[in-house]
Protein backbone atom coordinates (compact mmCIF):
# COMPACT_ATOMS: atom_id res chain seq x y z
CA UNK A 1 0.00 0.00 0.00
CA UNK A 2 1.32 3.43 -0.92
CA UNK A 3 2.31 5.76 1.88
CA UNK A 4 0.00 8.67 2.59
CA UNK A 5 0.90 12.01 1.02
CA UNK A 6 0.96 14.25 4.05
CA UNK A 7 1.10 18.00 3.52
CA UNK A 8 1.54 20.68 6.19
CA UNK A 9 -0.47 23.92 6.02
CA UNK A 10 -0.12 26.89 8.35
CA UNK A 11 -3.31 28.24 9.92
CA UNK A 12 -4.27 31.67 11.32
CA UNK A 13 -3.46 30.24 14.77
CA UNK A 14 0.36 30.10 15.04
CA UNK A 15 0.11 27.12 17.41
CA UNK A 16 -2.15 25.04 15.12
CA UNK A 17 -1.05 23.29 11.95
CA UNK A 18 -3.24 21.47 9.43
CA UNK A 19 -1.96 18.25 7.90
CA UNK A 20 -3.87 16.91 4.89
CA UNK A 21 -3.47 13.17 4.39
CA UNK A 22 -5.18 12.41 1.09
CA UNK A 23 -7.63 9.87 2.50
CA UNK A 24 -10.64 9.88 4.79
CA UNK A 25 -9.72 9.55 8.47
CA UNK A 26 -13.10 10.27 10.03
CA UNK A 27 -16.43 9.67 8.29
CA UNK A 28 -19.17 12.26 8.55
CA UNK A 29 -19.01 15.86 9.64
CA UNK A 30 -18.07 15.46 13.29
CA UNK A 31 -14.44 15.23 14.17
CA UNK A 32 -12.47 13.56 16.93
CA UNK A 33 -10.52 15.61 19.45
CA UNK A 34 -7.75 14.23 21.66
CA UNK A 35 -6.35 16.49 24.36
CA UNK A 36 -4.11 14.01 26.15
CA UNK A 37 -2.18 10.80 25.59
CA UNK A 38 -4.75 8.98 27.75
CA UNK A 39 -7.63 10.21 25.58
CA UNK A 40 -5.76 9.16 22.43
CA UNK A 41 -4.89 5.68 23.70
CA UNK A 42 -7.68 3.99 21.73
CA UNK A 43 -6.78 5.58 18.40
CA UNK A 44 -3.45 4.54 16.82
CA UNK A 45 -3.03 7.73 14.78
CA UNK A 46 -3.84 10.10 17.65
CA UNK A 47 -1.76 8.07 20.12
CA UNK A 48 1.29 8.25 17.83
CA UNK A 49 0.88 12.01 17.37
CA UNK A 50 0.36 12.69 21.09
CA UNK A 51 3.63 10.81 21.75
CA UNK A 52 5.56 13.48 19.82
CA UNK A 53 7.19 16.05 22.13
CA UNK A 54 5.55 19.43 21.64
CA UNK A 55 2.11 18.15 20.57
CA UNK A 56 -0.63 19.49 22.87
CA UNK A 57 -3.78 18.21 21.11
CA UNK A 58 -4.98 16.46 17.96
CA UNK A 59 -8.20 17.04 16.01
CA UNK A 60 -9.13 14.71 13.15
CA UNK A 61 -11.97 15.20 10.68
CA UNK A 62 -12.55 14.15 7.07
CA UNK A 63 -9.13 13.98 5.37
CA UNK A 64 -7.02 16.14 7.65
CA UNK A 65 -5.52 16.42 11.11
CA UNK A 66 -5.05 19.65 13.04
CA UNK A 67 -2.25 19.51 15.56
CA UNK A 68 -1.97 22.14 18.29
CA UNK A 69 1.57 22.55 19.59
CA UNK A 70 3.05 23.85 22.81
CA UNK A 71 4.15 27.49 22.71
CA UNK A 72 7.81 26.47 23.00
CA UNK A 73 7.71 24.07 20.04
CA UNK A 74 8.56 25.29 16.52
CA UNK A 75 6.82 24.10 13.36
CA UNK A 76 10.21 23.86 11.64
CA UNK A 77 11.07 21.03 14.04
CA UNK A 78 7.61 19.61 14.75
CA UNK A 79 5.94 19.55 11.30
CA UNK A 80 8.39 17.02 9.76
CA UNK A 81 8.01 14.75 12.82
CA UNK A 82 4.20 14.93 12.61
CA UNK A 83 4.34 14.17 8.89
CA UNK A 84 6.54 11.13 9.55
CA UNK A 85 4.23 9.94 12.35
CA UNK A 86 1.21 10.23 10.07
CA UNK A 87 2.94 8.36 7.22
CA UNK A 88 3.95 5.57 9.63
CA UNK A 89 0.44 5.10 11.02
CA UNK A 90 -1.65 5.51 7.85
Amino acid sequence: MAKAKVKFHETPNPNAGKFTVGRTLVEGRSGLTFGSAAAAAGDPVAARLMAEPGVRSVFMVADFVTVTKDDAASWADLAPRVQTALRETL
